[in-house]
């Protein structure tokens, strides 16, 4: 489970997210939807612990992330609009060094780096330089490193964009994939996207959370069964409580 409670963050005199209050129950897939700049990439750095928050705070598994960083830390893959990978590496040393930071060692080790090159469709490159992927294979590498010891919570920031369409099909199938025992954030400006993985969403827009919930629910609230009328008419409303 993933709880925000008040989360808020200034830069400086600049409101990047303020009083962010929301509860993801475990196996739930949360679409997070809103425009550029509406604070979405601020608050998932503030749920994973990259980010201090100005005020609030954001518990995994009932964890505070600031309080207690690493044992909230381990519950938790991420991946970020911009896969923190390198480039040098082969794809299997890369996740063999991703595996020895998260504490994996021996026989664990191989068996959890095994099922992410095989979770991740990795087979056929997992001996390449990772400079020599396609922006496809990078991000399923990206995936790889985030689910690299069966992460309780999964963060997600834009994992399909530039991606080709079969690789985007690819890659939702394995989002998909990876939800049921596991909470996901998703954070994407694809509508089509959250209506084929998610079963829930949440709209932030100008630093607030606007809505918040189930699709259906959400989309009956709206009297609408488009999940892009609901985002234009709740986007309309500004960044209104």
């Amino acid at each position: 489970m993933i709880r925000a409670e008040n989360l808020t963050k200034y830069y400086g005199n600049i409101r990047a997210v303020e009083d962010l209050t929301m509860e993801v129950p475990d196996g739930t897939i949360l679409g997070f939807l809103g425009p550029n700049g509406a604070g979405k990439t601020t608050t998932m750095r503030m749920l994973t612990g990259y980010t201090t928050p100005t005020r609030g705070r954001a518990l995994i598994e009932g964890i505070d992330i600031q309080r207690e960083p690493l044992k909230a830390k381990r519950l938790i893959g991420y991946l970020p609009e911009v896969p923190p990978l390198y480039p040098e590496l082969k794809v299997s040393s890369f996740l063999d060094f991703v595996a020895e930071v998260k504490g994996l060692r021996g026989k664990k080790k191989k068996e959890e780096i095994d099922r992410v090159i095989s979770q991740a469709g990795l087979e056929k490159v997992a001996h390449r330089r990772i400079r020599n992927l396609s922006k496809g294979y990078r991000q399923r590498v990206g995936i790889a490193q985030a689910i690299l010891a069966e992460p309780r919570v999964l963060i997600l920031d834009e994992p399909t964009i530039g991606l080709d369409p079969k690789e985007i099909l690819e890659i939702r199938s394995l989002i998909k994939s990876l939800g049921g025992q596991r909470t996901v954030i998703l954070s994407t400006h694809i509508l089509q996207e959250v209506t084929s993985i998610c079963d829930s969403i949440a709209i932030i827009n100008e630093g607030r959370l606007i809505e918040f919930g189930k699709i259906k629910e959400v989309e009956e609230k709206y009297g609408s069964t488009s999940l892009e009328e609901v985002y234009i008419s709740a986007i309309s409303r500004g960044g209104e409580a």
